[in-house]
């Protein structure tokens, strides 16, 4: 059983590995044997992230890549490959959102900043769709590999505020299921194309947003709260075990899903 699970010794290309939900899934797969590439925008932050994954005695590639430039992927791929000699996961976990894409409190849709939306959109569609064509081309020639996106609670519910992130989510959604069916019909059942669709886990970029200063739940927190049957949010930690299942071999007849770890959000009606 243990063996079935097992993603040692295989070359996991995360990108948005320097940030903090792909750092911490890294953290995760590197103690677990695999070969890990870190791929982020900035040079300084994939430093970092080397450093802090060295720490676990293994020696990973960290690369400064913009995921929506098909040259840099390309370089990317090549220095991969060089090393290697095969990627035999991708994680897309390049993403993000900006101001001027969401709607305050305040605000109506006709407040949004078309140019933010643009820039949003481009990062998590995008940022995902030009690696799994970069990297996918690898996999499509070993006839074997994974690629798994992040899509969001976002992408098939209306949230207020999240504009630009829901659209671009709602596309990862059909990217996945479109990229499923291409990989399997042309190149073969080695090939996998799954998201993880994370619920509502507290960062940095969200903290102000769910939280007040003394910890307690803002009244978008309260809401959230009250929508999910486990009644808390999650720990970033807790995607690790359905990205390693993704990674590894226990999942090579799952493809085309969009699975939630969400404490039961998008499964409650809210009555």
């Amino acid at each position: 059983m243990k063996e079935l699970f097992s993603v040692t010794g295989k070359v996991i290309v995360i990108t948005g590995g320097s940030g903090v939900l792909g750092g911490a899934i890294g953290e995760h797969l590197i103690q677990q044997g695999a070969k890990i590439v870190v791929i982020g925008y900035r040079e300084e932050s994939v430093i970092a992230k080397l450093k802090d994954l060295a720490r676990f005695g293994s020696d990973p590639l960290g690369l400064a890549v913009d995921c929506t430039k098909e040259d840099q992927l390309v370089t990317a791929r090549k220095k991969i490959m060089d090393r290697w000699g095969r990627i035999d996961v991708l994680i897309n976990g390049a993403g993000g959102n900006l101001p001027g894409a969401t709607i305050a409190p305040t605000q109506t849709i006709f407040d949004c900043k078309l140019d933010d939306i643009q820039s949003v959109i481009d990062l998590n569609l995008m940022g995902s769709v030009v690696p799994s064509l970069i990297f996918g081309k690898v996999m499509a020639e070993q006839k074997q590999g994974s690629i798994i996106n992040i899509s969001s609670m976002a992408a098939d519910r209306a949230i207020t505020r999240v504009f630009g992130y829901s659209l671009a989510k709602a596309a990862i959604d059909q990217l996945t299921k479109w990229m499923a069916m291409e990989m399997a019909h042309k190149f073969g059942d080695g090939i996998r194309v799954n998201a993880i669709a994370p619920g509502f886990f507290i960062g940095n970029q969200n903290r102000r947003l769910l939280t007040e200063e003394d910890g307690s739940y803002t009244e978008r927190g309260k809401t959230i709260i009250n929508n999910t049957p486990m009644s808390r949010f999650g720990d970033i930690t807790e995607l690790n075990g359905i990205v390693q299942y993704l990674s590894s071999d226990a999942s090579k007849f799952v493809t085309g899903t969009i699975i939630p770890i969400d404490g039961g959000f998008s499964a409650f009606s809210g009555v």
